[in-house]
């Protein structure tokens, strides 16, 4: 019997150690983790800087409140805003949580209730996010929604333009949608969204809980679009595996949240900015990020040339997915046992979201143990 609530498909491994990708289960077998966390732990399991930073950190200060003035919230705050339109930061403890300060800053600048979202997003799982998620079976059993979501197909310029009128106050989105199949924003859709926006007078949202902080090569995936956001969601890799979410936004949506408008007890503590603040000094250097462009285009290429049609791979930097046209749930399991954890992103989808520091050596053996068992279960 177990004493936790059902509400997760547990795999039968317990892990109990890591370091850098490889992680360590109770019967002491080894496996690369191309998980991650789910693109949590950005720069590896145990990073050096990571641990030194929490055992001096935590020495000091964990908790004190936002009652009380934080430099270290204003340094890492101008470190995530440097060389963008945004000024200001709001931090939490998740990627759902800051979804919901950005819905209510949306609201609450324009005075209008109406977000727009898209097909198969996914947006987080507290009610307000989960009735911005493009994903019915994210919302089955819990009723009617908010009312104030309108979800159209993604990719679609039509559909969009069609679905706007004077009570939208945002269009929200994921640059690539990682939970919904890795599905990756068009040029021309990006076009439609920027062009919506500025003669609307309609902000934009862009979620990038799971695309940020190096995730697909550059520090933001919204920089490789036409997309100026005036509103963007962070979290996963911010923290390297430690809880933090951000959102930040632009100077003039700055007023909408004065004192008493929204909070949180835990967002932005101590230890939290601290771990952030080393992730995003490592990660936003230059040929950190380089790198990360030269691993995802090497994986690409070597999956492109294993395997066959119709296998199809998708997405940016290290957030990779694998189209098989056919369930891949006997695939993930074959996979852990040959030494290798992947997750789906769908019913089809194998996703490939290895730490940013994944180095060539251990990007071959995966890949070698990926076409075997590819061909073994699913080509065969």
């Amino acid at each position: 019997m177990s004493f936790l609530f059902n509400n997760y498909s547990r795999r039968p491994i317990h892990l109990i150690s890591g370091k850098g990708t490889i992680v360590q289960d109770d019967k002491g077998k080894e496996y690369l983790d191309f998980i991650s966390g789910i693109a949590v732990v950005s720069l590896g399991h145990a990073h050096p800087a990571i641990v030194e930073t929490i055992k001096k950190q935590s020495e000091k200060l964990w908790h004190v409140s936002n009652l009380f003035e934080s430099p270290q919230q204003e340094k890492l705050a101008a470190t995530l805003t440097k060389d963008t339109q945004f000024s200001h930061a709001f931090f939490c403890n998740s990627g759902a949580e800051a979804n919901e300060a950005a819905i209510k800053l949306a609201r609450k600048h324009t005075g209008k209730h109406v977000i727009i979202t898209f097909e198969q997003s996914f947006h987080g799982r507290t009610f307000g996010a989960m009735a911005a998620t493009g994903q019915e079976k994210i919302k089955q059993g819990f009723g009617p929604m908010l009312e104030s979501f309108r979800t159209v197909p993604f990719n679609d310029p039509i559909a969009l333009s069609a679905a706007i009128d004077e009570d939208v106050a945002a269009i929200m989105l994921e640059v690539i949608q990682g939970e919904g199949g890795v599905h990756e924003i068009t040029a021309e859709f990006a076009d439609t969204i920027a062009g919506i926006c500025k003669s609307k007078g309609i902000l934009c949202i862009v979620d990038e809980v799971q695309t940020g902080i190096g995730r697909t090569g550059t520090r933001y995936a919204y920089e490789q679009t036409s997309l100026v956001p005036d509103i963007m969601t962070l979290a996963k890799g911010l923290g390297g595996g430690f809880p933090i979410g951000a959102m930040l936004g632009t100077a003039e949506l700055c007023n909408a949240f004065g004192p008493g408008s929204h909070g949180t007890t835990f967002g932005g503590n101590p230890l939290a900015i601290s771990v952030a603040q080393t992730v995003v000094n490592h990660v936003f250097d230059v040929t950190f990020l380089e790198d990360v462009q030269r691993k995802s285009a090497y994986i690409s290429g070597k999956l492109e040339d294993l395997l066959p049609a119709p296998f199809e791979v998708r997405g940016k930097g290290l957030l990779l997915g694998i189209d098989c046209k056919e369930d891949v749930t006997p695939f993930i399991r074959q996979t852990e046992k040959a030494g290798l954890l992947v997750v789906q992103a769908g019913p089809s989808i194998i996703r490939l979201l290895p730490p940013l520091t994944v180095t060539q050596m251990e990007i071959d053996q995966a890949i070698g143990l990926l076409a075997s068992v590819l061909h073994e279960t699913l080509i065969s």
